[in-house]
């Protein structure tokens, strides 16, 4: 298998697992991410500063039993400090130079992650679309005359035209969940405190926003969520530890599920009527997938897809 096919079948875990067994080199795979950024940059736009350098020369010097070793990453250009490394937050603004890491990047990179680039962001996140006059529009590489969603957009274009098989999002009002749903990734929003923000901010929009992940498979969230979360001392509050680690979580069998579908609009507008018919109509579940919903009464904002499994999909990605 070359490198290039790899790292377009393979998700992070995966990928982790040739370097580990020296299959494929971290090298040859930061090179393969590279070449895939540059060959998708002018359709999808998801890039905000290329990290190549930096990339090709940790890549060199990775401890190939890290966990996660010489998997190629992107970091959201909004909101998280990697020293050395401009912050635009999406704006034409002077960008912010850290000369720190925060404690998600320490964590990344203790992970063994290589850093290839940082993804765009509409300007200072505040757009459930990537687009900002700052970099233009991002776009879906499902369809590049639709919205990659925000304000990760950038991620998740670079996960989904498979530049990258995770990268860094955060989300504070559907910023992980929109881009999720809009190109077909796994998305989490992290309960709060169960990552440190630290310490660009202690938090943001009173512990609304969070920082993890967009992904091509549960399990790579999963283990992400266990290399990263944890408190600092600098954070005000932490989430309590979880019983076990999630990807034994995510590996386990859930049995059958429920879903709550809210019939209401959250602004009390009315529905187009071809979106209420969508509602009301009798549903096709997939088998196994679910038992039939309920009405609820409670405002929610969930993505679903119903192939999240623990193990990665063989979908065909978009070329």
């Amino acid at each position: 298998m070359s490198v290039e096919q790899a790292l377009w079948e393979h998700d992070a875990t995966g990928l982790a697992s040739l370097v580990r067994k020296g299959e494929i080199s971290a090298p040859e795979l930061a090179d393969a991410a590279i070449a895939r950024a540059e060959a998708t940059r002018p359709d999808i736009n998801a890039i905000a500063e290329p990290l190549y350098e930096s990339a090709r020369a940790r890549a060199k010097t990775i401890d190939r039993n890290l966990p996660l070793a010489g998997v190629p990453f992107a970091i959201k250009d909004l909101g998280i400090a990697m020293k050395g490394v401009p912050t635009h937050s999406g704006s034409r603004i002077p960008a912010f130079t850290a000369d720190f890491n925060s404690v998600m990047t320490e964590r990344h990179l203790a992970a063994g992650l290589v850093p290839i680039a940082t993804s765009t962001s509409p300007e200072h996140g505040l757009r459930l679309m990537t687009e900002s006059a700052a970099f233009g529009i991002t776009r879906n590489p499902w369809n590049t005359a639709h919205t990659s969603g925000g304000s990760s957009g950038g991620a998740a274009a670079l996960v989904a035209a498979a530049v990258v098989p995770v990268a860094h999002a955060s989300d504070g009002g559907g910023s992980i969940r929109v881009p999720a749903a809009c190109t077909g990734l796994v998305g989490l929003k992290t309960a709060r405190g169960r990552v440190p923000l630290t310490p660009l901010v202690t938090e943001s929009w009173y512990g609304l926003v969070v920082d993890h992940a967009l992904a091509r498979s549960v399990r790579d969230s999963a283990l992400l969520l266990d290399l990263t979360h944890g408190p600092d001392p600098l954070s005000p509050y932490a989430a309590p530890p979880p019983k076990g680690t999630f990807a034994a979580a995510a590996a386990r069998d859930p049995g059958k599920l429920k879903l709550a579908v809210y019939r209401k609009s959250p602004l009390g507008l009315p529905y187009r009527p071809r979106h209420r018919r969508r509602w009301t109509r009798p549903w096709r579940w997939p088998a196994k997938a679910a038992t039939p919903s309920r009405r609820s009464t409670c405002p929610i904002s969930i993505a679903i897809s119903w192939r999240i499994s623990a193990r990665p999909s063989r979908r065909q990605w978009p070329a």
